[in-house]
């Protein structure tokens, strides 16, 4: 399995290291809530172990992120010291796959992310993103249309999936900025020039046109 363990805990995060890596897991870390999510939408990852208690953005927003906005779908399990029933209702409301309460075994981590990944596969047909001819996995990050496969940087992978999960609605020059930079905008109008790069590949070699510039309100991804 390709894991992101997303924990600021040292130790915790060791000890799955160390319990993990020699049986051959492939594993990425991240120690803050930015960082989990910067990795979690630009790489492609089997599970993803996710800590509550982080730095920067809690796990549940993280979670939420991810399932509500940047359309990951990829399993989660969350790590927490909380165990209340309320606890676990709210991360299964955010989006998790599964829970588990420290301290855990990692024996028993191991076991429920590979339960996690045998899961994955059911339902992997309903995240896909579809529009006319489009189609795009977040999962895989592969984009086709008209069975040509896309290739696209991860900017424009981002951009396309924003787009296409809100193609019932004109998406914002603001909502594409926050998506992409959150809170560090870029000085100039870069924006502009990845929208111009995303057409040059889903849009230039076609006869229908799916990316639309509604002027004075922003963008909208759709058959029109």
């Amino acid at each position: 399995m390709k894991i992101l363990v997303i924990e600021d805990n040292r130790d915790i995060a060791a000890n799955i290291a160390d319990y993990l890596e020699p049986k051959g897991h492939i594993l990425d870390f991240a120690a803050t809530g930015p960082s989990g999510l910067q990795l979690a939408t630009s790489e492609r990852y089997d599970v993803i172990v996710l800590d509550i208690m982080l730095p920067g953005l809690n796990g549940m927003e993280l979670c939420r992120r991810l399932r509500r906005v940047e359309r990951v779908f990829t399993p989660v399990l969350m790590l927490t010291a909380r165990d209340q029933l309320s606890d676990k209702l709210e991360g299964f409301e955010a989006g998790t796959d599964d829970y588990l309460v420290k301290p855990f075994s990692v024996q028993e981590l191991e076991v429920r992310l590979q339960a996690l990944l045998k899961r994955g596969g059911q339902h992997a047909q309903e995240r896909l993103l579809k529009v006319a001819d489009l189609t795009y996995d977040p999962e895989t990050l592969s984009a086709v249309r008209a069975e040509q496969p896309l290739e696209l940087n991860p900017t424009q992978r981002k951009l396309l999936a924003m787009l296409m999960a809100n193609s019932h609605r004109v998406v914002s020059r603001e909502e594409l900025e926050d998506h992409l930079w959150g809170d560090t905008l870029p000085d100039n109008d870069v924006l502009r020039t990845h929208i111009y790069n995303l057409r040059s590949v889903v849009d230039k070699p076609f006869a229908d046109k799916l990316i639309h510039t509604i002027h004075g309100a922003g963008y909208r991804l759709a058959k029109i």
